[in-house]
């Protein structure tokens, strides 16, 4: 019998993206779309394994807002709540303008996400054109924000590369990326698809990880894990938990990729290696 190592050599790394901008919280009242709500799921879901919480917010009435004093506080409240790397949306709801989503940054977040080109989104269109891309990058690179590169397709990958080329690598010089996977739209949430995403990443990604939509968040989760990559789970990308039954709670979609973790040989990273795969402790 062969002797397996007892110290995970590829750590999994576990987003929790808690709330998202599509769902009404009338739809689904489990949803967490209060200050208070948002710390007590970041506080579970911690507990349960994840180092990263990928963040949207709501105003009083549960509406999608990029309010920045509203954006302030829930970074504020999460640092003091939990110990997760706070990552903010800078996609907001489809319907958001590039200057509100720039204005996003000046929350403070450790890390943003950064949406790589325009994509179809169901019946709408989520804009990303190029010159709001490099802005945003730039801006990112000033405050020494962390950017999640968000790929919804191989034209987002191929836009990777020339933006890091142009423009250089983030401030702590680790570049992370995130294949977002079964959106209308975009890329399908198939192992084939993964695969040649991975395949045309750019040579200067040091890390990357998948969030599969609805009914591909099993197979892009067992897909990411057998090539060695990371995951993003939550009630943002995914409400019904199987057939005919709804997720109860963010922790629940946690604890399930833990667990596929574990079969794969893959321990939860720790908040201290969320941080340096991000490239921040050298950031600051």
């Amino acid at each position: 019998m062969l002797d397996m190592e007892k110290a995970s050599i590829n750590p999994l790394l576990i987003t929790v993206a808690p709330t998202g901008a599509e769902t009404a919280k009338a739809d689904f009242p489990a949803l967490p779309t209060t200050i208070a709500e948002l710390v007590a799921t970041a506080q579970e879901c911690e507990a349960a394994g994840a180092a990263m919480i990928h963040v949207h917010i709501r105003d009083d009435v549960h509406a999608p807002t990029l309010e920045l004093a509203r954006l302030q506080e829930t970074v504020a409240a999460l640092r003091e709540g939990s110990g997760l790397v706070i990552q903010l949306s800078t996609g907001g709801s489809v319907h958001d303008p590039f200057d509100a989503r720039l204005r996003v940054l000046e929350a403070a977040p450790d890390s943003c996400s950064l949406t790589m080109g325009t994509t179809n989104f169901g019946d709408d269109v989520f804009l990303n054109p190029w010159p709001f891309v490099c802005d945003l990058y730039q801006a990112a690179q000033g405050l020494g924000i962390a950017p999640e590169f968000e790929l919804f397709d191989l034209g987002h990958v191929h836009a990777l590369g020339r933006l890091l080329r142009r423009y250089g690598l983030p401030v702590g010089g680790k570049v992370h990326c995130d294949l977002v996977m079964g959106v209308p739209g975009g890329m399908p949430g198939t192992a084939d698809a993964l695969v040649a995403a991975v395949a045309a990443l750019p040579p200067e990604v040091t890390s990357w990880g998948a969030t599969g939509i609805g009914r591909a968040s099993l197979p892009v989760a067992l897909a990411s894990l057998s090539k060695g990559g990371h995951l993003r789970v939550g009630m943002e990308d995914t409400l019904t938990y199987a057939p005919g039954q709804p997720v109860e709670s963010n922790r629940t979609l946690v604890e399930r990729v833990v667990t596929l973790g574990g079969l794969a040989q893959r321990d939860v990273m720790s908040r201290a290696g969320a941080r340096a795969l991000l490239g921040l402790d050298s950031a600051c």
